[in-house]
């Protein structure tokens, strides 16, 4: 069976080849137009919140009762990588964590059977529990914030507005939700004189239970006359605080007006719930959610027309800032890529009109766009959106994508030179090189397979590199077999002379050299092993990193106050701040999240859940210069103006978040064990001098006050111990009695005591405890207090209490260093532990080493397929060996340029790094097979070698120099520089190690081989 040809089927269906270039064009503008735009790489949070409340329980009795039963059902979750808690007093909070391997589907399932384990399962909670509650949306994405400030408005004036604003902004398109941030829900309070009370032999729970039947809604009947139904409706329902405060009692015989035995008056809630702040202004905010598979721009550009709009509607007074756009971090960071594209683009195609000539660089320059119009719809099939990680995705592939193209061509060019006819020279490389080229396209892609496939969030946050690489490669190589021919048959001119007096030097000198190698061939496979041998021993020189930073402007402010600090407080804190910020000229705007962490304005946000005593700011700096000269004043400050807080600053993360930098687990059975041995990991870590700000995530105990009953006395007064709790918590905390519907809103009316007598312990003491019959008595005499303490937090891994030693880095060092150095240590720390009392590494390198050990999971598989696919095409145990003992030479290359440019060895430049495994063995095959191709000519080892060596050289050094001129554009760039800097080095000691290394080897094997045998 003849094998098809398809460079010759293309030549002689030119039309249709024709047409297929021009359909192909156009989708491709039209699917570029049309690809989605975003940030990041969307990519699942595998977190689930899990909360339930025991409003009334200590810690201890929450952690064991509520926690440890939830705990031990959600243990059973399938794909479960771990469980992490923090228990309050009265309150439980669970994280579920899967594992990186579970899929999209795995994970909607998954918390589908949490919630079912734990509706199962709620039977067995503590009478009084409330909940427990799910939060499985924890990733969602509010890509814009709105903040809104109002001059001489009330905050119930305002937040009208914003719900008006927030509907309207709903019916945008690519909108999925809207949450109001910083919203305070009104409560009307009625706030008793317990004393005044008692004096006029009042019972305030008659009172409160008055309020409770008015106030009700309930059906009167339906009277049906022989047209038309009557409905009843019985008056008495509450509509504002008036009506409340105009209720009249019957008491001793005399009609009371509430309002002259109790204050009423309507006000925020009391604590306030988390606070927001925009420019040192109290505001409220809508942040806003795109829907799955939205354009980021084409919604930002939807919401600035909508709220144009709306701006122009909006009473003098209140003030709409915007606090978050994404869609212009967005534009700008595709406008810069784009501009990097064109930059490679440009430099691919000066490099290929300077080496091949006008004619044959023109190939080049159509080749690269056509290759590029089919990858773009594919992409959207695909649904894979411009973004960071697809984005240099693309300049990496473009650099490999014209290997086949400048082959095809080459090869063309050659047979031109020999005097075949255009068509037979056209089709003449498909013949000799196709299958090589294939096997290499294919060898390359393998090289990616741990970038696609490892099970880790890091590794589902690069997968559209290797999709990208994927498609483009794969669809490069059909270019260069079906359009590239046509192209060249249209295009290329039989050359007048072999050569130009520049390339013969070029080739004399490599020739030259190739010569004195294979002489001296036990000196040259000596010399390369000798500095490989270097490169290993180097790699611990170059610094480990996780992600690198963005290059966003913004930074992180944490403050974290003790753990029982009030919500009041914390805003006490976040204006001091605010002041501090307002008068700096590096700072653009900020925005402030008092008791609770910023929403998730972009996705590797490390979210933290609401807390009264944390607080973060979002400051925008001017410019990422800017950004650094901030930062220092910002540590300076703080450390200054705040010390009883931990602060924390940082810039936005690129990949998973992971906290602070450098984090110890300590975890065992005995808290205060825990607690002993997390100071002694404390002191090691602060020892470092590259360790700063060393604390933990809870440690100190806080103050409370035991109301201890008289249990005998009580009982013969008539009294329980939830009758007293109950009084005591209407007194302090109030109790919600009843409801008024207010427009859209549900107005809780909350019974209390004054002021006065809710924060005085002596008030307390004297608080009159209601009896049966209408008397009263003081707490005090069948109870006294007594102060004792109680952690406020514990938290807990894999129901195992867990306390974590946290820390910051000086300057510019590196987590890894940082932990490496602290390595012997901790580890004579271990040594002394009892055996169930663990100290594990947490933070950036914990996740690190997850991240590199998923993808190490996979490298079998990619070195499966490079065998197999290798051995298919060469089909040679020597040629195997020889491929795969020049792939690992890269490493020379990547080490010396890691080391020159100070660039770190991150997670992304370990995947160029495999990538280049891909590279090089490409380059080998080939060779390779151009040498196999010369000895079928009869030619010696020796001469086959060379001659292959020297017709390969061109293709081959042009395609290095082309992928490395090509990724300067992002070479400077944070995140892509050290994969940059690792495949530009890699590949061009690579390259020249093929030409040299890989020829004296063959001919070391072969060469040796046939002597023996003709000697025989």
């Amino acid at each position: 069976m003849r094998e098809v040809n398809l460079s010759e089927w293309a030549l002689k269906h030119r039309p249709l080849v024709v047409y297929m270039m021009i359909i192909a064009v156009a989708v491709g503008v039209l699917s570029y137009f049309r690809l989605g735009r975003n940030e990041d790489p969307a990519f699942i949070i595998k977190t689930m919140v899990v909360q339930a409340a025991w409003p009334g329980a200590s810690v201890e009795e929450t952690m064991k009762q509520v926690t440890e039963r939830l705990e031990r059902h959600l243990q059973e979750t399938p794909h479960l990588d771990f469980l992490r808690s923090f228990t309050r007093a009265g309150v439980a909070t669970v994280f579920v964590n899967l594992k990186g391997s579970a899929s999209a589907k795995e994970v909607a399932d998954t918390w589908y059977h949490v919630r079912k384990t734990i509706g199962d399962m709620r039977h067995t909670l503590p009478a009084g529990v409330v909940g427990p509650g799910f939060n499985d949306e924890f990733g969602d994405t509010f890509g814009i914030i709105y903040g809104f400030t109002s001059d001489g408005f009330t905050q119930r004036e305002l937040r009208d507005r914003v719900e008006e604003i927030r509907s309207r902004l709903l019916l945008v398109p690519d909108v999925s939700k809207i949450e109001l941030l910083g919203e305070q829900d009104e409560v009307i309070f009625v706030e008793f004189s317990m004393r005044e009370l008692a004096t006029l032999g009042i019972d305030r729970s008659a009172l409160i239970a008055a309020l409770q039947s008015q106030n009700i809604v309930r059906p009167a009947g339906v009277i049906r006359t022989g047209s038309e139904n009557l409905s009843l409706r019985v008056s008495g329902s509450f509509q504002s605080e008036q009506d409340i405060a105009s209720i009249n009692f019957a008491i001793g015989g005399r009609m009371l007006r509430l309002s002259d035995i109790a204050r009423v008056r309507r006000g925020s809630a009391d604590p306030p719930q988390p606070l927001f702040r925009v420019n040192g202004q109290p505001a409220i905010g809508l942040a806003i959610a795109m829907r799955d598979g939205g354009d980021i721009l084409a919604l930002g550009a939807n919401i600035r027309k909508a709220m144009a709009q709306i701006t122009a509607d909006l009473p003098i007074g209140i003030e709409p800032h915007l606090v978050a756009d994404q869609p212009v971090v967005v534009d700008q960071a595709i406008r810069e890529f784009m501009v990097s594209l064109l930059q490679a683009i440009a430099i691919i195609m000066v490099v290929s009109f300077i080496s091949l000539g006008v004619r044959p660089g023109l190939i080049i320059a159509l080749a690269i766009p056509l290759t590029l119009a089919i990858v773009f719809p594919i992409m959207g099939l695909a649904r894979i959106d411009m973004q960071r990680i697809s984005l240099g995705a693309l300049i990496i592939a473009l650099a490999l994508l014209v290997d086949d193209a400048m082959t095809t061509t080459d090869a063309t060019l050659t047979r031109l030179a020999q005097g075949a006819s255009k068509l037979e020279a056209a089709s003449f490389a498909y013949r000799t090189h196709a299958m090589a080229m294939l096997a290499g396209t294919l060898v390359t892609i393998a090289g990616f397979i741990p970038v696609g496939f490892a099970a880790s969030s890091a590794g589902e946050y690069t997968f559209s590199l290797f999709a990208v690489v994927t498609i483009a490669l794969l669809v490069s190589w059909f270019v260069a077999v079906i359009f590239t021919p046509l192209l060249g048959a249209v295009i290329l001119l039989p050359p007048k002379t072999a050569s130009t007096a520049a390339p013969g030097r070029i080739f004399r000198i490599y020739r030259s050299f190739l010569t004195f190698a294979m002489r001296a061939k036990w000196l040259t496979i000596a010399a390369s092993l000798a500095l490989f041998a270097a490169s290993v021993l180097a790699l611990p020189l170059i610094p480990r990193q996780f992600f690198p930073s963005s290059d966003r402007p913004e930074l992180l402010v944490d403050i974290s106050l003790p753990q029982n600090a009030s919500i009041y407080a914390s805003e006490t804190a976040a204006k001091r701040l605010d002041t501090a910020l307002s008068a700096d000229p590096d700072v653009a705007r900020w925005s402030t999240y008092v008791g609770r962490g910023a929403i998730r304005f972009y996705l590797p946000l490390n979210v933290q859940l609401p807390n009264d005593s944390f607080t973060q700011v979002v400051v925008i700096a001017k410019d990422v210069a800017a950004r650094e000269r901030l930062h220092l004043k910002l540590d300076k400050l703080l450390a200054q103006e705040f010390p009883g807080a931990v602060a924390f600053i940082s810039p936005l993360e690129l990949g998973p978040p992971v906290g602070w930098p450098v984090q110890y687990r300590v975890s065992g059975p005995d808290v205060e064990r825990v607690r002993d041995i997390a100071l002694k990991v404390g002191q090691i870590v602060a020892t470092n001098p590259d360790a700063k700000q060393v604390n933990f995530d809870w440690m100190e105990p806080d103050r409370q006050v035991r109301i201890r009953v008289d249990q005998d006395e009580a009982r013969l007064l008539g009294l329980s111990s939830q009758t007293i709790a109950t009084v005591l918590n209407a007194v302090i905390s109030g109790t919600p009695v009843t409801q008024v519907r207010d427009d859209i809103y549900l107005v809780n009316v909350v019974a209390r005591s004054t002021d006065e007598q809710r924060n005085s312990l002596d008030d307390l003491r004297n608080l009159q405890v209601p009896l049966s019959g209408g008397r009263t008595v003081p707490l005090s005499q069948f109870a006294f207090f007594e102060y004792d303490q109680e952690f406020p937090i514990v938290w807990r891994r894999d129901r195992v209490p867990t306390l974590t030693v946290q820390a910051a880095i000086t300057g510019d060092k590196l987590p890894e260093g940082v932990v490496t150095s602290l390595s012997p240590a901790i580890e004579n720390l271990r040594k002394t532990l009892p055996p169930s009392y663990h100290v594990a590494v947490g933070g950036t390198v914990e996740e690190s080493q997850k991240s590199q050990a998923s993808v190490l999971a996979v490298v079998p598989v990619m070195l499966l397929v490079m065998f197999t696919v290798l051995m298919v095409q060469l089909q040679s145990f020597p040629k195997l060996f020889m491929v795969l003992s020049v792939a690992p030479l890269g490493l020379i290359g990547v080490v010396a340029a890691l080391m020159l440019s100070g660039r770190p060895l991150g997670f992304v430049a370990i995947l160029g790094v495999l990538a280049l495994i891909g590279m090089i063995s490409k380059n080998a095959v080939i060779l390779i097979g151009q040498i196999d191709a010369e000895r079928t000519l009869g030619k010696s080892p020796w001469d086959a070698t060379v001659d292959a060596s020297s017709s390969r050289f061109r293709p081959i050094m042009l395609t290095a120099v082309s992928t490395v001129l090509g990724m300067i554009p992002i070479a400077p760039t944070v995140f892509w520089g050290p994969m940059a800097f690792a495949i530009m080095g890699g590949l061009l000691v690579a390259t020249v190690l093929t030409l040299v290394f890989l020829p004296t080897l063959y001919l070391t094997w072969f060469g040796e081989k046939e002597v023996a045998l003709q000697e025989r």
